[in-house]
């Protein structure tokens, strides 16, 4: 039997499209790997695979009764524990909301369904989303953080627990994940996929992110989700129906890409440092290293300011009524948002717009900018998902981001790339970032 765990998510479909494999088959060997890691990983808060497998029957049902498929017929996806469901328990990685489920599917719920997806599961998240880690360890070594928040949703791919994933980025909620866990974390431009139906932290910087373990499969995804919804009212109208084409044509032209190490540089481990060397003079002719942009500095305090104030408002009921029930670190961040003015907010709002303005001009002669994911490997213990100080200025700036799994640093842990780009420019954005994977793949053949 081919093992299906090498293959792309679009060679699955296509082997069950051609009756060479059916949905039924392929869940199998998933509940199998489910079975045999979820004890280590703990990449799940809900999974019933009676259920999956049902889904799976129905899936193949449908297919031998000659209907038209869609492009994810019969693929099982994983899905964060903040996305609403109607069948399944959303927990929001919360006590307070043990049990409990929402009353209509979110969008994207709804559209994976619509293109033949079968939902999987429910993935473990932080605490509502932000910093209070789940119990969910890195595959590649359990004594170390997944990341978060969007941790199960990483591991689970990861793992090979799953084909594709589903998380979301507030701060550095996809890209600090994928890069612990070697995946491919895809954070689209604001906007392009409806958070309907999905809690919500911050209006102003929540993200829809994408799993999978190559470019190509985070594209399919992207295909299936991209779309405008009448009740998020920041998403726009963009087309994503040649995505996956325009994805493997790569670009036009070689890309030229800015490296910035930017302030944290100095917070990455020595041997993390010297692969991102090893990487910036592998692609010397493509890479030009430059300095930190000034307002960058200025981005964290206002991303805080967004975060604490949008949380404080969102969860006040929580707050109130069960206060004990929250983690420290969720009653201080609410305990500030609470405090920051009306002003304090619009100019931070307002330094998002200024903000962006400056850092546009960067793909008048670049395709790109590359940075690291994160201060290096994922960290010892469970206490914490790491540090978001190389993610949160491209969620406040609402630009496409994308950890490649392209290095290793210590103990051969994976290591992310950073891949950065210019909103609404995501078919091209995508399109770069499989050139980088597959000529990385090229140089360390």
């Amino acid at each position: 039997m081919t093992n299906i765990f090498s293959l792309k998510a679009e060679e699955l479909v296509s082997k069950i499209k051609d009756s060479q494999l059916t949905s039924v088959e392929l869940c199998e060997r998933y509940i199998e790997r489910v079975e045999k890691f979820e004890k280590d990983v703990k990449a799940w808060a809900h999974f019933d695979k009676k259920l999956l497998l049902e889904k799976a029957a129905e899936a193949d049902e449908y297919r031998r009764s000659g209907k038209p498929t869609g492009p994810l017929h019969g693929i099982p996806v994983a899905v964060k524990d903040i996305v609403g469901t109607v069948d399944m328990p959303t927990e929001c990685g919360t006590v307070i909301r043990k049990g409990k489920s929402y009353s209509q599917n979110a969008e994207i719920i709804d559209l994976l369904l619509a293109a033949g997806a079968i939902v999987m599961g429910k993935t473990a998240t932080a605490e509502l989303a932000y910093l209070g880690p789940p119990k969910t360890t890195n595959p590649h070594d359990h004594s170390r953080t997944p990341g978060g928040s969007s941790s199960g949703s990483a591991a689970a791919v990861a793992s090979f627990m799953a084909p594709l994933s589903i998380g979301s980025q507030t701060g550095g909620s996809v890209i600090r994940p994928a890069s612990y866990c070697g995946v491919v974390g895809y954070k689209p431009t604001y906007g392009l996929i409806s958070r309907n139906g999905v809690l919500k932290t911050s209006e102003k910087l929540d993200h829809i992110g994408l799993f999978g373990k190559t470019v190509e499969d985070v594209a399919l995804l992207a295909k299936v989700l991209i779309k405008k919804d009448k009740f998020d009212t920041a998403t726009v109208y963009y087309s994503a129906d040649g995505i996956l084409e325009e994805t493997k044509k790569g670009p036009l032209f070689e890309p030229k890409f800015i490296f910035y190490k930017t302030d944290s540089w100095k917070k990455i481990d020595k041997k993390s440092r010297e692969s991102f060397d090893y990487f910036i003079k592998t692609f010397k002719k493509n890479i030009e290293v430059f300095d930190t942009p000034s307002y960058f500095k200025d981005i964290d305090k206002y991303h805080r300011v967004i975060h604490e104030t949008d949380l404080a408002n969102n969860f006040q009921v929580y707050y109130k009524k069960s206060k004990n029930k929250l983690s420290k670190q969720m009653q201080s961040a609410i305990a500030r948002g609470m405090k920051y003015s009306a002003k304090e907010y619009l100019d931070a709002v307002d330094f998002m717009k200024r903000s962006y303005e400056s850092y546009k001009e960067v793909f008048e002669d670049y395709h790109g900018v590359l940075s690291p994911c994160s201060t290096g490997v994922a960290d010892k213990g469970l206490k914490d998902t790491g540090s978001a100080d190389f993610n949160r200025v491209w969620s406040y700036m609402h630009t496409p981001a994308i950890s490649l799994p392209l290095l290793q640093g210590e103990n051969n842990l994976p290591l992310g790339v950073q891949l950065v780009g210019d909103k609404y420019d995501d078919l091209r954005f995508l399109s770069t970032a499989r050139w980088l994977e597959q000529k990385s793949k090229e140089f360390n053949e």
